[in-house]
């Protein structure tokens, strides 16, 4: 894996502050208040599939996709969460939820209700919507894994949740409820 950054190295607390962004630093903060333990891969950011895949062999877990939608008139705002393998069809989606035109949402909105920038996007950046402007949707195969794989909204460290955590701790803590749907 000649050019890729990672270190290989897994920990299971935060890092120190040095050379760490303040939303990086407050969602550890948040997994410690809660009680979530997680395993952490600091890399290079990853928008390449070479240290995707690198990263879900050293964490042993599948990257869910995590997409930021919208409605056509921009009221109503969608995480999707899904298997990263799993292609995404539009339409599929819109059925189930009952809302016409999705696509996906400008970065300015991520950042307005998540905190997050794209490339950065995870369920951990719903900490941050304390209005709920944001529904969760999940894929119900994402339920059928014991850990989850995300950001701690920042792309330069993955970790790995047990996906009961994020269902029993994470989800009451933020007041967001899960959309299961099949895609």
């Amino acid at each position: 894996m000649q050019g890729i950054k990672i270190n290989r190295t897994l920990y299971t607390s935060k890092p120190s502050e040095a050379n760490r962004t303040k939303k990086e630093m407050e969602t550890y903060d948040l997994l410690e208040k809660l009680g979530i333990h997680y395993f952490r891969i600091d890399h290079e950011e990853t928008p390449s599939i070479e240290v995707c895949n690198e990263v879900e062999k050293l964490l042993d877990i599948e990257i869910c996709k995590n997409l930021f939608l919208c409605n056509s008139p921009k009221t109503s705002f969608y995480l999707l969460m899904m298997p990263g393998r799993k292609k995404f069809r539009t339409k599929d989606l819109s059925r189930q939820i009952n809302s016409s035109r999705l696509s996906f949402a400008e970065a300015e909105d991520m950042e307005k209700y998540l905190n997050i920038i794209p490339g950065s996007v995870s369920v951990l950046g719903l900490m941050n919507d304390v209005n709920r402007c944001v529904k969760l949707l999940m894929d119900k195969e994402v339920l059928k894994a014991e850990f989850i794989g995300c950001h701690p909204c920042v792309n330069t460290s993955s970790l790995k949740i047990k996906t009961s955590d994020l269902l029993t701790k994470f989800l009451p803590y933020t007041g967001h409820e899960l959309t299961i749907v099949e895609l």
